[in-house]
């Protein structure tokens, strides 16, 4: 069993409330798209309230703003569903739902198997993910660093090569 699982969360400024019409088609979708997680490979576990959705979730980053927040086996896992599947096509529609932010909505880190991060927790890895760029400690897709226990092993590795 993996020592570490992959955490992360994303974060959007709804363009109005979520029950109002300009929000309509995104909460339509939120039951098949959640579901859709739930399904895939290498899903964990998401933050949902007993609505079953985050949309309710208050954060310390304030009114209108949105999260979504998971843990997966690896970045692969994750990788696959968010560029691979159904939710690519919502993805594509963000703009109709969601405005645009200058600094980045979306950060992953590994965690201790079995943790479930807490709001709190995911938004100090985005703050620093947003004022110290992509590091073993908060990272992105695009930047992303392996889990501690394998970065323990290809380290001894190395050293065994020496």
């Amino acid at each position: 069993m993996p020592r570490y699982q992959l955490a992360q969360i994303n974060v959007g400024r709804i363009k109005g409330p979520i029950d109002s019409p300009v929000m309509a088609e995104f909460v339509a979708n939120l039951e098949r798209i959640n579901l859709l997680a739930e399904q895939s490979p290498g899903y964990v576990w998401r933050l949902q309230s007993e609505e079953g959705d985050a949309t309710a979730i208050e954060t310390p980053l304030g009114e209108g703003i949105i999260v979504n927040m998971s843990v997966w086996d690896d970045v692969a896992a994750l990788s696959h569903y968010v560029y691979k599947t159904a939710h690519v096509e919502i993805m594509k529609r963000r703009k109709e739902w969601f405005e645009r932010m200058s600094e980045a909505v979306t950060v992953l880190w590994w965690v201790p198997h079995g943790h479930r991060p807490t709001v709190n927790e995911a938004v100090e890895r985005l703050a620093h993910l947003r004022a110290h760029g992509p590091g073993e400690h908060a990272f992105t897709f695009q930047r992303h660093f392996p889990a501690p226990s394998d970065q323990h092993e290809q380290d001894r590795m190395a050293v065994e090569r020496l």
